[in-house]
C-alpha cells in the first residue's frame, strides 16, 4: 500500500481529531462546532476559506501553479439522532446523538488531505474541499447547490467517498454506474366515514381499504417494474384509530413510506404506480384519498470518465485491493446533487469487519481509525493525478 510518510506522521493528530468529532456529534444544519474545527484547521494550513453555504457548510480552496483544471472533494459532517450504546473512551457526550455513519471519519480524512496538499503543493490547478452539512436526510447538498456552490466554485469533476463496513481498511471499491438509489418519500391519507365498529355498513371503512392497498403495494416491484431494474417500495408508517377505542372505525388512515430506484424512468414509474393503486383502492371502496410523492434525493450514478480517473488513483494507493465490481446500495446520499452539476464519482472505502453487527446507523457503529491513512492517501493521489504539476 502506498501511504506517503508525511501522511503517516499526521495520523496521530488526525485520529485525535476524529475522536473529538465523534464525542461531540451535531445534527444536520447544527454543525457549528464541527465546521469551526474544519475552518480553523484549513486556515492554519493556509487554505482560502468560504463559510456559510448551507448554513454550516465550509469550502476550502487551494490553488497551485497555473493549471486550469478544477475539482471538488466532498465530505459530510453531520451525525444522527440516535443513542450510542457501545462504551468507548470517545463515546458521544450528547444524549440521543451519535456519529453512526462515519461522517466524523469522512471529515477527518478530507482535512488530512487538505493539510498534506497545502504543505506539499505537488500539483497544478485548483481543488475545492467541500465540507457539507446535513447529509442525513435534511438536504444539505441541495441547499449548498441552491445557494450557489457551483457558481462560486465551478468544478470540472466532483468526488465523494463513504466508508463501508465489511470491506478491509486497505480495500476500496470504484465502480462505474449506479452506486446509490434515489430516496423518495410518499404519503397517503385514506378518507372514509367513521362509524361504530358494530355497524360498519353505516360508514365507509378506510382501514379495510388500507389493507387492500398494502397487500397490493408490492405488486409494483413484483409485477410492474422490469425485473431487471432494481426498485424498492416500502410502507414504513401506519396510523389509524385509537387503541383505547376498539369499537370505533376511524375517519382516516395515514400511510407513509419510501421508494428507491437507480434510474429516472423507474423513479417516475414508482411515483405513478403508487398513486394508481391508491386511487384504484378508493374507487373500489367509495372513499377519498390524498396522495403526495416527495422527490428527495436522486440516485448517485458514477460518471465513466470520473470513475476512470478515480480508479487510477485507487490502484496507485491500494494496488490489488481495488474492487471494480461491488453491489450498489439501496440507501441514498445527496452527493447526487453535486454529481448533477459536474461529472462525479463516489467510492467505497473499507471500514473493516462489522464488529457486533455494527453496520451504518447502528448504535454500536464506529468509524475505523485504521482507515484514515488510506482515505487521506486516496484523496491526495487523486488530486495529484487529476491536477498534474
Amino acid at each position: 500500500m502506498n501511504i506517503p510518510a508525511r501522511i503517516k506522521d499526521d495520523l496521530a493528530f488526525l485520529t485525535s481529531v476524529r475522536r473529538d468529532l465523534h464525542a461531540h456529534p451535531e445534527l444536520g444544519f447544527e454543525e457549528e462546532r464541527t465546521s469551526g474545527i474544519v475552518a480553523k484547521l484549513l486556515k492554519e494550513a493556509g487554505i482560502k476559506l468560504h463559510r456559510g453555504l448551507g448554513g454550516t457548510g465550509v469550502v476550502g480552496t487551494l490553488q497551485v501553479g497555473n493549471g486550469t483544471r478544477v475539482i471538488g472533494l466532498r465530505a459530510d459532517m453531520d451525525a444522527l439522532a440516535m443513542p450510542e450504546i457501545a462504551e468507548r473512551p470517545y463515546k458521544s457526550t450528547v444524549p440521543g446523538k451519535m456519529h453512526a455513519c462515519g461522517h466524523d471519519g469522512h471529515t477527518t480524512m478530507l482535512l488530512g488531505a487538505a493539510r498534506h496538499l497545502a504543505a506539499t503543493k505537488s500539483f497544478s490547478g485548483t481543488v475545492h474541499f467541500i465540507f457539507q452539512p446535513a447529509e442525513e436526510g435534511r438536504g444539505g447538498a441541495k441547499r449548498m447547490v441552491e445557494e450557489g456552490l457551483f457558481k462560486l466554485f465551478p468544478c470540472d469533476a466532483v468526488y465523494g467517498l463513504h466508508n463501508m463496513p465489511g470491506l478491509d481498511v486497505d480495500e476500496i471499491a470504484v465502480v462505474e454506474g449506479p452506486q446509490l438509489a434515489s430516496s423518495d418519500s410518499w404519503r397517503i391519507t385514506f378518507r372514509g366515514t367513521g362509524t361504530h365498529g358494530a355497524k360498519p355498513h353505516l360508514g365507509r371503512d378506510p382501514i379495510t381499504a388500507a389493507g387492500t392497498f398494502l397487500a397490493s403495494l408490492q405488486t409494483i416491484v413484483g409485477r410492474v417494474v422490469d425485473p431487471l431494474q432494481p426498485a424498492v417500495v416500502s410502507a414504513c408508517s401506519l396510523q389509524a384509530g385509537n387503541p383505547k377505542a376498539l369499537n370505533v372505525i376511524p375517519d382516516t388512515v395515514e400511510i407513509g413510506g419510501t421508494a428507491r430506484a437507480y434510474s429516472a424512468e423507474v423513479r417516475d414509474q414508482l411515483e405513478a404506480e403508487i398513486g394508481r393503486l391508491a386511487h384504484g383502492t378508493v374507487a373500489m371502496y367509495g372513499i377519498a384519498v390524498d396522495y403526495q410523492f416527495e422527490r428527495r434525493i436522486p440516485p448517485v450514478i458514477n460518471d465513466a470518465d470520473a470513475t476512470r480517473r478515480a480508479l487510477g488513483a485507487a490502484q496507485t494507493v491500494f494496488g490489488e485491493k481495488v474492487r471494480t465490481s461491488f453491489p450498489p446500495s439501496t440507501a441514498g446520499d445527496d452527493f447526487a446533487f453535486f454529481a448533477q452539476n459536474a461529472p462525479g464519482c463516489y467510492v467505497w472505502l473499507g471500514n473493516g469487519p462489522a464488529a457486533d453487527g455494527a453496520l451504518h446507523h447502528n448504535t454500536s457503529y464506529d468509524f475505523n481509525d485504521a482507515a484514515i491513512g488510506y482515505g487521506v492517501a486516496y484523496w491526495v493521489e487523486l488530486v495529484e493525478r487529476e491536477l498534474v504539476a
